[in-house]
């Protein structure tokens, strides 16, 4: 029984440093990454484990290249006790501080020992702080001398950080320890900064953006240089992992998606076909040359290193000077470094399915379908004004709400006819932005694509428009519309219609209501045939032209009246008309109006049409200011009389002139 019980303890030892020694055959990554769960309770994981907390300094962060799983001699274990306090090494380049977290994580999963979690936690904080504040990571922290300041994406140091800050965001329990609710916090907080800084970073190649430099400068965000052979540069590499986290995004931005479509156009722009990379070996299986050869039908790959300015590859060896071809570079650096990649095939082969997978969420059914929220930051039903709109219920009953929150929303949106009864409500006037560029000789559609460069178009009855900026910002390049409005009860309240020529065509033969609104332009930025009456707005003149180019139907009772506005306009402002005629019947008047010095005495212009003084209505009442002098107003103008002016009411010039106990579209705002 004695003899039996000493063969099994035998074969235990043996078994057991067996194993030891398999494991320790093994690298510190496959590890960290690649044992079975329940290997982590062992007492062997339990060994390793003290070695990882020991190699932890007390900042947070841990060392590179270290295999954390060899047997430590007590010498060394006092030498990293002194290394400790100190922070020194500290990094999460190839892999560093991150696998460590890793792998303790997946000791706490299986041991619920403390001592894991708290180092852990404890290694998060050293990624918090070591964040810039524009959103990227140095090299190592504490910061040390060098290129190691620079932002880094190379081989995948800034992505990884944000990979595990977007489990630990997101409670996918990839991660067995959960920071506190205040951990939790600061981690949203610096992911969303690191996806910042990613959109901030990506190379515009003549106005266009492409992809990312491996290290770029921490102040300017510039491409940088690091070691000698690292020259600023394109990466194929490390762009293609930077895109596969943003493609992992749940509700992407505009800026994100459009980042995603640009690097996927560069990826496709730049790859190599019909050549291959070819090693030679040695007797011992070493490289002894690497080359590239002529290939048919290959797959693609890319190189790791291209010129900022024309895409073309390049290699360098460790005197820094850029070379056409691997051939001309020392058998050192050709044979010890990853000149070629294939990492954005990954993103060309994820391209397809995240299309179609971004095109189903834009269509996904809000919580409630009469009150739909859009937000930039994906907290609401949709990111887009555009997609919230499209997926409201056609003719609805009921009055359908979308609030917009905050941000710069750069989208052409429209309103459809079968859309009526929305209301658009912005948070603030002056933070929500619906912003687009198009302009007449961008758009290139003819005399008549002036009508297609809306920012926003209105073409629904019944629509409400709050709180909002809508900007036309394609600059002083001729006519370009930011607000375009062809229907029936529309009203636009303490909104900002911002552009040049042509920022409001207020057209159709409905009725529209525009209150406490800014509006501003050049010429004729306030032009169209529908029957508006603006209250209490500011209209700003930036040019000496003219302000309103009324085109209303000649059966129309009302076309423009202007009521209790202010008439204002740049520095250096001094010659603007009130208005003059699109066509020849036009109505245009101004009540109760504030006329800055900018309008000129004569008040009107005929448009080089006499015909049109005998046939177009344009008059003022009781108006003010330095800009008011009736007695020198153009001959074919009127100044109303009481009695006439007595018309100008909200009910008449809005109403429908029949009696009902029924509020008005306008009263119910």
């Amino acid at each position: 029984m004695k003899k039996n019980k000493t063969v099994l303890i035998l074969v235990f030892v043996l078994f057991s440093l067996n194993t030891i020694a398999q494991v320790h055959d093994k690298s510190w990554r496959d590890i960290a990454n690649k044992k079975e769960d329940v290997w982590f309770a062992s007492l062997e994981a339990k060994q390793i484990a003290k070695n990882v907390l020991l190699y932890q300094r007390d900042i947070g962060g841990w060392p590179k290249n270290v295999q954390m799983h060899k047997p430590l001699s007590e010498d060394r274990k006092a030498e990293l006790m002194a290394l400790k306090p100190q922070g020194k090494g500290a990094t999460t380049d190839n892999g560093a501080t991150i696998q460590e977290m890793f792998f303790l994580s997946k000791m706490y999963r299986q041991t619920q020992d403390e001592q894991y979690k708290n180092s852990f936690l404890k290694g998060l904080d050293y990624l918090l702080e070591a964040q810039y504040d524009n959103g990227g990571w140095p090299q190592y922290y504490p910061l040390r001398k060098g290129y190691y300041t620079h932002i880094t994406y190379n081989d995948d140091s800034m992505v990884n950080i944000m990979k595990l800050l977007r489990e630990l965001k997101n409670n996918t329990n990839y991660y067995s320890i959960k920071p506190s609710k205040s951990q939790l916090k600061k981690v949203t907080l610096a992911f969303n900064k690191g996806i910042d800084c990613i959109l901030k970073t990506q190379y515009k190649q003549n106005g266009i953006l492409t992809a990312w430099c491996a290290q770029h400068d921490e102040n300017t965000l510039q491409p940088a240089k690091a070691r000698s052979y690292e020259l600023p540069s394109l990466s194929g590499a490390e762009s293609a992992q930077i895109v596969l986290l943003l493609m992992s995004l749940e509700n992407p931005s505009d800026k994100v998606i459009t980042s995603i479509n640009s690097a996927v156009t560069w990826f496709e722009k730049v790859k190599i076909t019909g050549d291959e990379k070819d090693k030679i070996y040695n007797g011992i299986g070493q490289v002894m040359n690497k080359r590239m050869i002529p290939q048919e039908n290959e797959t693609a790959i890319w190189a790791r290193f291209m010129n900022l300015e024309d895409n073309k590859p390049f290699f360098c060896d460790r005197d820094g000077i850029k070379k056409a071809t691997l051939d001309e570079i020392g058998t050192e650096r050709r044979d010890g470094y990853a000149w070629y990649k294939n990492d954005p095939q990954l993103v060309l082969d994820a391209y397809p399915n995240w299309k179609l997978s971004l095109k189903k969420k834009s269509y996904k059914k809000p919580k409630d379908e009469l009150n739909i929220t859009v937000s930039k930051d994906g907290s609401g039903d949709y990111t887009s004004i555009q997609d919230a709109i499209n997926n409201t219920k056609s003719f609805p009953y009921n009055r359908v709400t979308i609030f917009i929150k905050n941000g710069v929303y750069k989208e052409k949106v429209k309103v459809h006819e079968w859309n009526p009864n929305l209301s658009l409500i912005g948070e603030s006037k002056d933070k929500t932005i619906i912003t687009y560029n198009d302009y007449f000789n961008k758009v290139g559609l003819g005399r008549n694509s002036t009508f297609y460069t809306y920012t926003l178009l209105i073409e629904a009855n019944n629509v409400f428009l709050k709180n909002l900026t809508i900007e036309n910002s394609s600059g002083e390049v001729g006519q370009a519309v930011a607000l375009s409005v062809f229907s029936d009860e529309v009203a636009v309240v303490n909104c900002k219609l911002l552009g040049n020529q042509d920022t409001l065509y207020a057209s159709g033969k409905g009725k529209q209501y525009y209150k406490d609104c800014y509006i501003e332009g050049t010429t004729d930025f306030i032009f169209g045939s529908a029957t508006a009456l603006f209250e209490n707005c500011e209209i700003y003149s930036k040019k000496d032209s003219y302000i309103t180019a009324a085109s209303t139907p000649k059966d129309s009772l009302f076309g423009y009246v202007f009521k209790n506005c202010r008439l204002t306009a740049n520095k250096g402002i001094h010659k603007v008309y009130l208005g003059r005629p699109w066509r020849i019947y036009a109505q245009t008047v101004f009540i109760n109006c504030e006329l800055g010095k900018h309008i000129l005495p004569i008040g009107w212009h005929n448009w080089s049409k006499p015909e049109a003084e005998k046939t177009t209505f344009y008059a003022e009442y009781k108006n003010s200011g330095e800009g008011f002098q009736p007695e020198k107003r153009a001959y074919w103008s009127y100044q109303l009389k009481k009695r006439e002016a007595k018309k100008y009411t909200l009910q008449n010039v809005l109403g429908k002139h029949k009696k009902t106990s029924k509020k008005e579209w306008y009263e119910a705002l």
